[in-house]
């Protein structure tokens, strides 16, 4: 992997996606991750917004070590795993056809097993690319079709979420403020979308969501540019704040919504959401519930490097010998959950049964992920 600094932030031919123009700059698909030419470039969040650096991959294998690294997060790794699979495309393009196959199968593999937790989902998005694949007969431009499904897929998920979004709406204050926790991404965007000709007046709180900082450095970021007023608080102010300042609804996205109602999301959620059952404040998740995982609490909890909790910014920040502990998602029950906000409305987290029924009806929209 190479890093490169951008003193001029560098454009993708803007032919090729426009369903994002009028978002927030981490949301549009040139800065979240993209192929071109033999590579994928992927905007490192590591540092984002304090400098704008992109990581280029020359191979899947390292938009593997991208993923597990943690230079894309949130819906990041979708799209990068996406484009990769069009790189791997670029590097079978000498090969025969099964060739070609088995080894866009192969890269596959290796992108989507790089987080346990987000396994599943990724899984989804090589499946995705594999049938595009399969069903092309010439495999000259294979790299370029890639591309252009993992900017479809995109474009097909902003506009999934964004009727979650529209469910969400009414819910929001008419005056108020509203908790959000880590980053959201496709949510955050899409509701700030909605919300300007809401005639709503809403202000954001972010926990900062160490030890990477995604509610200070993302969501705040895309609220802020957005037109949005945003405070950013520490992790442990949460109870302070609801306290002192006043919340009138916590929401936030999820890494899995499983059937019996429980929450998988970044580290944080369930305790946030202990707080806002505390000062009855109601707490919405929202995204699509995964309809193959009957359980919240079978799903693998990923455990990252110690080090990254007793890190900041690269910088240890505690005594020789002291540990540090850090799962990266949390589960959160369907006891603490209002409702789950989906693309088909409000359901009770005790019955996605209902909302398994409504989708077999209606059909299910490819790669419409909760974030």
């Amino acid at each position: 992997m190479e890093i490169e600094w951008e003193l001029e932030v560098p454009e993708m031919d803007r032919n090729v996606a426009t369903f994002d123009d009028d978002l927030a700059f981490m949301l549009r698909a040139e800065h979240v991750a993209i192929y071109e030419d033999g590579v994928v470039r992927i905007l490192d969040r590591r540092i984002y917004p304090i400098r704008v650096e992109y990581v280029t991959c020359h191979s899947p294998m390292e938009v593997r070590q991208a993923l597990q690294a943690m230079v894309t997060q949130s819906a990041g790794p979708y799209t990068a795993c996406a484009m990769g699979m069009a790189l791997a495309a670029h590097e079978a393009r000498n090969m025969d056809r099964e060739q070609a196959l088995e080894h866009l199968e192969r890269s596959g593999e290796l992108m989507a097993t790089a987080r346990p937790t987000t396994q599943v989902r990724m899984e989804q998005v090589v499946a995705g690319a594999l049938k595009v694949a399969r069903e092309t007969e010439d495999f000259t431009d294979l790299d370029l079709i890639l591309r252009d499904h993992a900017l479809r897929a995109m474009e097909s998920r902003y506009a999934s979420i964004e009727r979650v979004a529209e469910h969400l709406l009414p819910l929001l204050p008419d005056q108020g403020t509203v908790m959000t926790q880590c980053f959201g991404e496709t949510i955050i965007g899409m509701m700030g979308r909605l919300l300007r000709g809401s005639g709503k007046e809403v202000s954001f709180v972010c926990p900062e969501t160490r030890p990477y900082l995604q509610g200070a450095r993302f969501t705040a970021s895309v609220l802020k540019d957005m037109g949005y007023p945003v405070t950013v608080i520490t992790d442990n102010m949460v109870a302070a704040y609801m306290e002192q300042r006043g919340v009138d609804l916590f929401t936030s996205a999820a890494d899995s919504i499983a059937m019996d109602g429980g929450v998988i999301n970044k580290v944080g959620t369930h305790q946030i959401a202990i707080l806002a059952k505390y000062f009855h404040i109601p707490y919405f998740v929202t995204g699509i519930p995964d309809l193959t995982t009957p359980r919240a609490a079978e799903v693998p909890i990923e455990q990252r490097n110690p080090e990254e909790a007793i890190s900041a910014h690269g910088i240890k920040h505690v005594l020789e010998g002291v540990e540090g502990w850090y799962p990266a998602f949390d589960h959160t029950p369907a006891h603490l959950v209002s409702g789950v906000v989906t693309d088909l409305g409000v359901f009770s987290p005790y019955d996605l049964e209902q909302y398994r029924s409504r989708k077999s009806e209606r059909g299910s929209d490819f790669y419409s992920f909760a974030v």
